[in-house]
């Protein structure tokens, strides 16, 4: 399989993110953070009272395996490219940007905090119990959507965050050796492929 480094072309206007995705197996693999009457949830986020949800929207240099047709692949980000489209998705006014499996634009969710981890040591996703590394972009999401937070936050069936987005590709290289297991994130590729429209749209209806 080949790897392909996806850049921001600074000559088209549409290249970058344009909205947040809040899903039940992100690409990323990296949950948001959630904290309910000063109880803490496994998969995480910020309290009944504020209603937030706090995690990686975007970590470089992460193998996201991806599948078209029959072509298997992987993406990833640089550093360069982790802080420009941060700087654009909010330059641009997309904060209140956000869908539902990739699928389903949805209202009441909107990136109130956001920032790049340039000092792991002291940085503030530490007090949410994040270990993620330099560079990765991270994002406080608040959620005024009721059903949203009721329904899909607190019974877990959302997850993390994913992006969605123009990019251009940079040269293609063949997939070198790879010390980390990347099978957790084909495995979350192809669950994420598997989502049909109906079941979205049920989901959010009922």
């Amino acid at each position: 399989m080949k790897i392909v480094e996806l850049i921001i072309d600074e000559t088209d206007e549409q290249s970058g993110i344009d909205a947040i995705s809040v899903v039940e197996y992100p690409a990323i693999e990296e949950n948001f953070v959630a904290l309910n009457d000063k109880k803490e949830y496994k998969f995480k986020s910020v309290d009944d009272e504020k209603k937030l949800l706090v995690g990686a929207l975007l970590v470089p240099n992460k193998m996201i395996y991806r599948k078209d047709g029959d072509e298997e692949y992987y993406i990833h980000f640089s550093k360069e490219t982790v802080r420009k489209a941060s700087q654009l998705y909010l330059m641009r006014g997309y904060q209140s940007n956000a869908t539902y499996e990739h699928i389903k634009d949805i209202d009441g969710l909107t990136l109130v905090e956001s920032w790049i981890i340039d000092d792991k040591e002291n940085d503030k996703s530490n007090s949410y119990g994040m270990d993620l590394p330099l560079g990765t972009w991270v994002g406080a999401i608040k959620v005024t959507n009721d059903k949203i937070w009721q329904e899909f936050v607190k019974e877990q069936r959302i997850k993390g965050f994913s992006i969605e987005g123009f990019f251009a590709e940079k040269a293609e290289r063949p997939l070198e050796p790879i010390e980390e297991d990347l099978s957790s994130e084909i495995e979350a590729g192809l669950k994420l492929l598997e989502v049909k429209y109906s079941i979205v749209e049920a989901d959010l209806k009922n």
